[in-house]
């Protein structure tokens, strides 16, 4: 997973309340291999039904949304869409539960902000380590992060790097365990 910093990126607002995973990307796509990449199914059937729909793969690096952003089922594949997409930062008043660890494991950085509607479109900086977001016009808003989310952002940790760096002490006690519990030994 790359590692998050600081983001110097163009924002894009979709502020609108309740945008649930099967809006972020319908469940029909996500039989797709995910090596194709669901960037382009982001926000598929609510773009399809309005004209100049603002967020499509391109657009911003930032996405600024509305209360309860990623609500809904457990679709780790929403979280894939916006990163697909090129987005590594949503900034919105709350968040699904189930998104915003889903998008800490992916990479992408939530920022729940209660003045999420007062960041304003076009270029941002979001500074992880100072966890502040500044606008061209020198306004900041800074923001509350969970220590540990915040450090697997920063050093790029996944779920599997976590893991991998306890590799030397999971294969120690490996090693130390009784023949009879090694597996493949039938005993």
């Amino acid at each position: 997973m790359t590692p998050f910093t600081v983001l110097a990126g163009r924002a894009v607002a979709l502020r609108r309340a309740q945008l649930d995973t099967d809006q972020i990307i319908p469940a029909r796509f996500l039989r797709k291999p995910r090596g194709n990449g669901y960037g382009g199914f982001l926000f598929h059937d609510v773009a399809a039904a309005e004209a100049g729909f603002p967020v499509r793969p391109g657009a911003g690096e930032i996405l600024l949304a509305g209360a309860n952003f990623g609500c809904g089922s457990s679709r780790e594949g929403a979280v894939y869409a916006l990163v697909d997409a090129g987005f590594r930062c949503v900034v919105a008043p709350s968040f699904g539960d189930i998104f915003a660890a889903n998008a800490a494991k992916n990479g992408l950085l939530t920022v729940a902000l209660a003045e999420a509607a007062e960041v304003p479109e076009g270029p941002l900086t979001v500074d992880l380590p100072a966890q502040r977001i500044r606008a061209a016009d020198g306004r900041e808003w800074e923001f509350e992060i969970d220590p540990f989310r915040k450090t697997c952002l920063l050093e790029g940790l996944d779920d599997i790097g976590l893991t991998l760096r306890h590799a030397d002490a999971l294969a120690a006690f490996a090693a130390a365990r009784p023949r009879w519990t090694q597996p493949g030994d039938g005993g």
